[in-house]
C-alpha cells in the first residue's frame, strides 16, 4: 500500500539559529498576552472580514499566539503552522486562496479538522535586523480568490513589529 502525505511541514530557514536568537532577544515570548497586540489583531480581523486572526511568534517547536481572535489555543505545533511557511520570505505576504488545493497544506490537520482553514494570508513580522519572528495572519474557513487589502494588512504588521520591539 502506498501512503501519500499531502501535508508539507515547513522546513527550517537557512538562518534558523540566528532567527531563533532574534526571537529570544525580542523577549516577546516572556511577556505574555499584550493588550496593544490584541488591538492590532482585532483590527486585522475587521479589515479582512475573517473570523480568525493572530499575531504568531515561531519558536523552536511551536507557534505561540501572542494575540488572537477566533481561536482558543495559545500555541500550536510548529510542524502544522502556516506562519512557519510565511517566515521563509520575510519581505512578502503568503496568501493561500484555498488550502485544500495547495499541496503544502491539503493534509494539514488545521485544514482537515477544526478550524477547517481554507483561506490564509500572513504578513511576516521582522525585527530591526530583518529576522522574521512570526506573522500577522488572517484566516477563514471559506476559500477566497481575492485577498484582503494587503497594503493595509502590512501597515498593521508594521505596527505589531513596533510593539514587539519596545
Amino acid at each position: 500500500m502506498i501512503h501519500i502525505n499531502f501535508h508539507s511541514p515547513p522546513a527550517l530557514p537557512d538562518n534558523e539559529e540566528e532567527r531563533q536568537r532574534a526571537v529570544d532577544r525580542s523577549g516577546v515570548l516572556r511577556r505574555g498576552r499584550d493588550a496593544s497586540l490584541q488591538g492590532v489583531v482585532d483590527r486585522a480581523a475587521e479589515l479582512a472580514h475573517t473570523p480568525i486572526a493572530a499575531i504568531t511568534i515561531i519558536d523552536r517547536d511551536r507557534q505561540w499566539l501572542a494575540a488572537r481572535v477566533g481561536v482558543e489555543a495559545e500555541e500550536t505545533p510548529r510542524a502544522i503552522s502556516f506562519c512557519a511557511h510565511a517566515i521563509h520570505r520575510p519581505a512578502e505576504p503568503l496568501v493561500v486562496p484555498d488550502a485544500r488545493r495547495d499541496e503544502r497544506f491539503a493534509g494539514n490537520p488545521m485544514v482537515m479538522f477544526a478550524p477547517h482553514v481554507r483561506f490564509y494570508a500572513g504578513i511576516p513580522l521582522v525585527d530591526r535586523q530583518g529576522y522574521p519572528l512570526g506573522a500577522l495572519c488572517v484566516v477563514d474557513s471559506k476559500p477566497r480568490q481575492e485577498p484582503p487589502n494587503l497594503f493595509e494588512l502590512s501597515l498593521l504588521a508594521r505596527e505589531a513589529e513596533r510593539l514587539i520591539a519596545r
